[in-house]
Parts: C-alpha cells; sequence; structure tokens
C-alpha cells in the first residue's frame, strides 16, 4: 500500500545504530499485520542476542515460530557457546537446502551472518549475494570489505544509494567503505559518524565509528574519549575493547587490561588469536636464541 506508515521505522533504526535495549524497550506496536509482526519480533530477539541474551531467545523461540524467528534462533543457538556451533550449521544448511523456505530473507540473512562468523565468506555470499532487502545489502558490504574487495562493496553500496541514499544502513555502509578506502575518505566516514550522534541517541556503535575515523587521522586522545564513553555504556563490548587496546598502543599507555578483558569475554577475537600467535612466535623465537 503507498504512503502506508512504516510501524517499524524507530525499532529497526534502533537495532541498526546498536541502541539495542531502546528497541526491545519500544517493541510494543499496536495493529501489526502479521508479517511486521514477525519483523518485529525478529529485530527484538536480534536485539537480546547483540546484548548477548542467548539463553532467553532459544528458551522463548518454540518449534512452532515462523521461520525467520527459527532462523534467528539458530543464531542464538551458533553464538551461545562453541559446541553448539557444528549442530547449527549443519541446521542451517539442512534449511537453506528446503526450497520451501531457503529464499526466506532473514534466514538468508542469518545464513550470511553464520558464514561471516565462520570466515567462510563464499559460502556466505551464495545466500546473501542475490539481496533482495537493504539488511542483506549491507552485509553484502561488509563481506566483501572482509575479502578487501572494495570494488565489489562499492557496487553494493551503489545498489542501496539507488533504493534508499538516506537509510541508515546506507549511510553506515558508505562509512565502512570510507574506512576501508582511506586518505580523504575518512573525514567523510567521520561526518556521518557525527551526524547519528547529533539526531540519535549516542550507542557503542556509533562512538566506535567516530573513534576509529579518529585514530585514522591521528587524534588518538579524542578517540580515547570516546572509546571510554561506550566502555561506560559497555564494558565488555568486544570493538571497543579492541579499539582501546589499539589506541593506547598508540598514546603510550598500557593496553594489558583491555587486552585481558578481551580474551575474557570474546576469546575468539581476531586480536586475540593475532596477539596470541605474536606471543607464540616470540617464545619460539627466544627459546631458538637460548
Amino acid at each position: 500500500m503507498a504512503g502506508a506508515p512504516d510501524h517499524l521505522f524507530n525499532l529497526r533504526n534502533n537495532f541498526y545504530l546498536g541502541a539495542y535495549q531502546a528497541a526491545i524497550n519500544t517493541s510494543d506496536l499496536p495493529n501489526l499485520s502479521p508479517d511486521d509482526a514477525v519483523e518485529r519480533d525478529s529485530l527484538v530477539y536480534r536485539s537480546y542476542i547483540a546484548l548477548a541474551s542467548y539463553q532467553l531467545v532459544i528458551h522463548e523461540i518454540d518449534d512452532a515460530a515462523a521461520t525467520p524467528l527459527q532462523a534467528v534462533k539458530l543464531l542464538a543457538l551458533y553464538l551461545s557457546s562453541p559446541e553448539n556451533k557444528e549442530s547449527t550449521i549443519s541446521s542451517l544448511k539442512e534449511w537453506l537446502a528446503d526450497s520451501a523456505i531457503a529464499n526466506n530473507a532473514i534466514l538468508r540473512l542469518i545464513a550470511g551472518i553464520i558464514f561471516m562468523h565462520e570466515e567462510d565468506y563464499n559460502e556466505a555470499l551464495k545466500h546473501t549475494n542475490a539481496g533482495g532487502t537493504m539488511e542483506l545489502h549491507a552485509l553484502n558490504v561488509q563481506i566483501f570489505l572482509k575479502m578487501h574487495r572494495s570494488d565489489y562493496a562499492e557496487k553494493q553500496l551503489r545498489i542501496m544509494q539507488q533504493i534508499d541514499e538516506d537509510h541508515t544502513l546506507t549511510q553506515l555502509a558508505t562509512a565502512w567503505l570510507n574506512l576501508a578506502v582511506g586518505g580523504s575518505k575518512i573525514q567523510e566516514a567521520y561526518l556521518i559518524f557525527q551526524d547519528f550522534s547529533e539526531k540519535y541517541p549516542m550507542t557503542g556503535l556509533i562512538l566506535n565509528g567516530k573513534a576509529v575515523c579518529c585514530m585514522h587521522m591521528g587524534n588518538f586522545d579524542e578517540a580515547e574519549t570516546l572509546l571510554l564513553e561506550a566502555l561506560n555504556k559497555d564494558a565488555k563490548d568486544p570493538e571497543t575493547l579492541a579499539n582501546l587496546v589499539v589506541c593506547s598502543l598508540h598514546i603510550g599507555k598500557s593496553s594489558s587490561r583491555y587486552l585481558s578483558q578481551l580474551k575474557l569475554s570474546h576469546p575468539d577475537h581476531v586480536l586475540v588469536k593475532r596477539a596470541s600467535s605474536a606471543e607464540d612466535n616470540f617464545e619460539r623465537a627466544v627459546q631458538s636464541v637460548a
């Protein structure tokens, strides 16, 4: 129906910008269509997942729930413990092989997210590359940037700009691409996050975005201030901790506490893996000359 109000706009926007508790708190929306109600529930449960409340999602979504919610439950199972990963991926592949549900946009999105976590980018793209929703296009941008293919990421961004240039996800994807390209584009990325911070309540995602831009521009003191504000909002956020490790090293402060927190709360984080690998290499080098 043309011109119909978008009842989920604020809920979606909160979710995209990392205001997960706000998304949950404002989700009691009356008179939603059945499809909108499923989308609303998907966003609420994904917000709980972003807050690491995996068990709540696993317990609340039962076998009778709609396909998108079942897909969200799979993501909660996948992230809840390393022991669940293999069986979850096996279930996911079974569902993707079922032609009746394989084309569901949320199922394809969750598949993309899980395979991106697995660093199996080609498999992720099999399910996301056809697009169909702004979230799928935005995920494609992220996947291509992880593959160091900013040229393909830019093509996806152009599609998003043609659909809706002012969409929050289009703006976010523009900032991600600008950060990847670097140079004069960093300032443009900073202005996007600055614009978000003036329009919406400050979230860890916005603060981290601004901080990374500041670090690229050499403004490490400003970056540290932003990151400490983000840490006050969520002391376990992996991106905040990882960025604080990098920032602290640049301004000559000890980063060991942030790295320890990151190791405890997110042992699989890429920075933790790199640090462990560097420590192992150093130990081997010491032993070879001892």
